[in-house]
């Protein structure tokens, strides 16, 4: 997922800019038409009207902030009536009482950024049982129905980290900061990461840090690590939201912060795009992200919703908003929306969302 920071387990590609989506109001395209055979969901009442409510998994990760921000504005911009947004804290058992609450309040479409890939099974037939369509946001589940999942992907986003480290680090000790393996975000990221490397850089040796997202885990970790292993040359953070700050600081007791070409620099590549991120590549101390569209995911997890609640069904095959809706295990289509690589080199396109907000 995008990221969580102190004792909160967040389950967190080239951003979708603003697109129009009219081509597909009457769902005939092969880009995303309907079809009987590939169907997202059902369960919807025809008109896409109705309260529609919208759960976090957290709020301490400036990227999940800066989601929350874009939810308002783009369920006015796709016509939805959104509820104000429930936040689960990082808490999966949390999110599973808060779904079953927004559809106590007869809510007739949820969209849900999972916290536990497995765990959301129990909310996901709650709404199921109730006809009520779910869009998943971020991070796909291992079961239940879903109208779509909207969500960038994660391999490729483990397997950029690879290619950056590889390509400037030619051997030596190189650390990976994951995230919660309860997730599937956790998951892709670290086995791609691992499995890129393996295969196309030999002579890099991966050290990983179990960090479930949570922040003060991930310092704790690195710094024991650092002390045993002083001489990494590359870290990949799975999630800057939470991994930055506390990587930073870690780096800067040990007086290992070196800016980009400096002698003794560490190469950072890090995922979210947010702001934080930036700033720090621009000032040399981490080198890359991989920009996880928050903006995109607001607009889609809004516009999917709707079409759920139309009825309305897609099949596998490009979009018309540069991604390409893919069907995953157990017959779930997921809308993998493009993440880009964020290097010194593009860092102030002003197409990038990280660039757009405060």
């Amino acid at each position: 997922m995008a990221g969580r920071t102190v004792r909160n387990r967040r389950i967190p590609s080239r951003t979708a800019g603003a697109v129009a989506v009219a081509a597909c109001a009457t769902l005939v395209l092969a880009a995303c038409g309907s079809t009987k055979d590939d169907v997202a969901s059902g369960g919807g009442k025809g008109d896409g009207g109705g309260k529609v409510g919208v759960i976090l998994p957290l709020l301490t990760s400036p990227f999940w902030q800066s989601y929350n921000d874009y939810v308002p504005k783009m369920a006015t911009s796709e016509g939805v009536d959104a509820l104000k947004t429930v936040n689960s804290n990082s808490d999966p058992s949390q999110q599973i009482t808060d779904i079953n609450n927004q559809l106590n309040q007869g809510v007739e479409g949820l969209v849900v950024a999972p916290l536990d890939s497995a765990a959301i099974a129990a909310g996901l037939d709650q709404a199921e049982r109730k006809g009520v369509p779910v869009v998943a946001v971020d991070v796909a589940p291992e079961k239940g129905k879903v109208a779509m999942v909207v969500r960038a992907d994660n391999v490729a986003y483990g397997e950029k980290a690879c290619q950056y480290l590889g390509k400037q680090i030619s051997s030596g000790k190189v650390v990976q900061i994951m995230g919660d393996l309860a997730s599937v975000n956790g998951r892709d990221r670290s086995e791609a990461f691992r499995t890129c490397v393996r295969k196309n850089f030999p002579k890099l040796k991966v050290l990983e840090i179990p960090a479930k997202w949570e922040s003060d885990t991930a310092a704790s970790k690195l710094d024991t690590l650092l002390n045993a292993n002083p001489d990494i040359k590359g870290i990949y953070m799975q999630a800057g939201g939470v991994y930055l700050a506390p990587t930073l600081q870690t780096l800067k007791s040990k007086g290992m912060l070196k800016k980009a070409g400096a002698a003794g620099h560490i190469t950072i590549v890090s995922n979210d795009g947010i702001p934080q991120e930036f700033d720090a590549i621009r000032k040399g101390e981490i080198d890359a992200t991989v920009s996880q569209p928050a903006d995109a995911y607001a607009k889609y997890g809004m516009y999917y919703i709707k079409a759920a609640m139309q009825g309305k069904k897609f099949k596998p095959g490009p979009t018309d908003h540069d991604s390409e809706i893919v069907k995953l295990p157990g017959g779930i289509l997921e809308d993998q929306l493009p993440a880009p690589l964020v290097t010194k080199e593009n860092v102030d396109d002003p197409k990038l969302w990280g660039n757009t907000v405060k």
